[in-house]
């Protein structure tokens, strides 16, 4: 009986129905959005560059033998977008790696100060490039031509950049100059290991092998990406591009301009996003954010009272929830900048101001020393030796002068391996470990299948690794 009430009441009111159908699109409201997106095109094509790059890289070879590395002399072209008028250029690294010579095609101009039409071959002007500085970490470099009064497109504000908002990628796919294709922002901030700083601008709208270092823009023409990588079992489109966040290349583009790489401020802390195996083995506050997995000694941090496992709730009132929009966060400060954190420790809210400073150089890692049976510990995956004087000579500046020494992983192993050759295990779910012996009574106690957190030293920086055991 309510089956039939409920479908008579629909079929009674035909004309209530009607009125709270949309109407369709006139062509008037078409035309609006097809003129709208001719002069969006229009205002940002002449900023858009080719990249040609000359140079030796290796070739594939399919005659050669597999330890023979055949280099060949090759051309390849990218794409760029122009950020200063006086004819500085942003582009991907990988664009120009290995380049001998660089040259920048800018398209040619029509009266109305648009692009040429498409049917019209594009002749361009033709500059000799500079690469300036490099980023290769972030996958940015920095071009100069010897050019001015260039049209130069401004950074869109990421914090305003929403999901499903059109875009539109402009660039040389395949090496066709001036080429433009739209889409919508997939996902603001998508990253692939919840540990990297490094966080993409997803999009659907059609990317290919050419498309790389040209702009990722809204639509009022501002830069919101810089166009980096596509995934495809193809090789071409399948409507999932990666773009650099325009706020990365827009901090970036005057260090590169001025020092040629980065000068990152730091304020002396390594974190780690927090999981609920992390939470539970270190009984943390929260289950998921970022939290504090070194403090580097007398840096600006640990004189602020930063602590080891400290969560990180908010920067400068700004709530933090991920690794990368931490470093997000982050990247825009300069040396000497009060970098305001909020903290949460056992529950309570710790408040700090602390001072940012300039990076030091990289320190490299530690190589693998060897491989024997009786140093292995199959359910970890690795071979490992105890921390000694001997051992001690080649590990300058240890922060914890104890542990185990990972010197290589077993390539037999079934367990999922975290830890790489040179790190030092220092303590299993929060117990130290001063020895091979003792770390092997300590995982012989742990049932197979069993997370556990191991706090291991890599690269002078402490942190904690969750793995589960063979």
């Amino acid at each position: 009986m309510s089956l039939f009430y409920a479908a008579a009441a629909w079929s009674a009111s035909p004309a209530r129905l009607c009125a709270q159908t949309p109407a369709p699109p006139t062509k008037d409201v078409l035309r609006d959005l097809n003129s709208a997106i001719e002069q969006l095109t229009r205002k940002v094509a002449p900023s858009v560059v080719q990249v040609l790059v000359t140079g030796y890289r290796s070739v594939d070879d399919a005659n050669r033998g597999e330890s023979d590395l055949v280099i060949g002399r090759q051309r390849s072209v990218g794409s760029g977008v122009v950020i200063d008028p006086s004819g500085y250029i942003v582009t991907n690294a990988h664009v120009v790696a290995g380049a001998q010579t660089v040259s920048i095609l800018l398209h040619s101009v029509v009266a109305d100060g648009g692009p040429r039409p498409a049917l019209t071959f594009d002749s361009g002007k033709t500059y000799p490039a500079r690469i300036v500085g490099a980023a290769p970490d972030i996958d940015l470099a920095l071009l100069k031509i010897d050019a001015t009064d260039l049209r130069a497109l401004d950074f869109a504000d990421y914090d305003q950049v929403q999901q499903g908002e059109l875009v539109f990628a402009f660039g040389s796919p395949g090496g066709l100059p001036n080429s433009v294709t739209m889409g919508v922002v997939s996902a603001v901030a998508r990253q692939f290991d919840p540990d990297s700083p490094s966080v993409y601008v997803q999009t659907d709208a059609p990317i290919n092998p050419g498309n790389s270092g040209g702009p990722l823009v809204n639509v009022d023409g501002q830069i919101v990406g810089l166009n980096t990588f596509i995934f495809s079992q193809s090789g071409g489109s399948q409507g999932l591009g990666f773009a650099i966040p325009g706020q990365v290349v827009k901090a970036a583009y005057p260090q590169l301009r001025t020092y040629g790489h980065l000068h990152r401020s730091v304020i002396g802390i390594s974190v780690q996003a927090i999981t609920p195996a992390l939470a539970a083995g270190l009984r943390l506050p929260r289950t998921s954010g970022v939290m504090v997995a070194d403090v580097i000694p007398d840096g600006p941090a640990d004189v602020a009272g930063v602590q080891i496992k400290d969560v990180i709730a908010a920067v400068n009132g700004k709530p933090i929830d991920s690794v990368p929009v931490l470093t997000l966060s982050l990247s825009t400060r300069k040396a000497g900048d009060i970098v305001a954190l909020t903290l949460v420790r056992d529950a309570q809210t710790v408040s700090v101001s602390v001072p940012a400073i300039e990076s030091p150089h990289e320190v490299a890692g530690f190589g693998d020393l060897g491989d024997t049976d009786a140093h292995s510990i199959p359910k970890l995956g690795i071979v490992g030796v105890d921390i000694s004087d001997e051992t001690m000579a080649l590990l300058p500046d240890l922060r914890i002068a104890s542990g185990v020494l990972v010197t290589a992983r077993r390539l037999e192993s079934d367990a999922e391996v975290p830890l790489i050759a040179g790190d030092v295990i220092h303590a299993v779910n929060a117990l130290a470990v001063r020895s091979m012996d003792a770390l092997r009574v300590l995982i012989d106690g742990i049932k197979s299948g069993s997370d556990i957190v191991l706090q291991v030293e890599r690269a002078h920086r402490l942190m904690f690794v969750v793995m589960t055991i063979n």
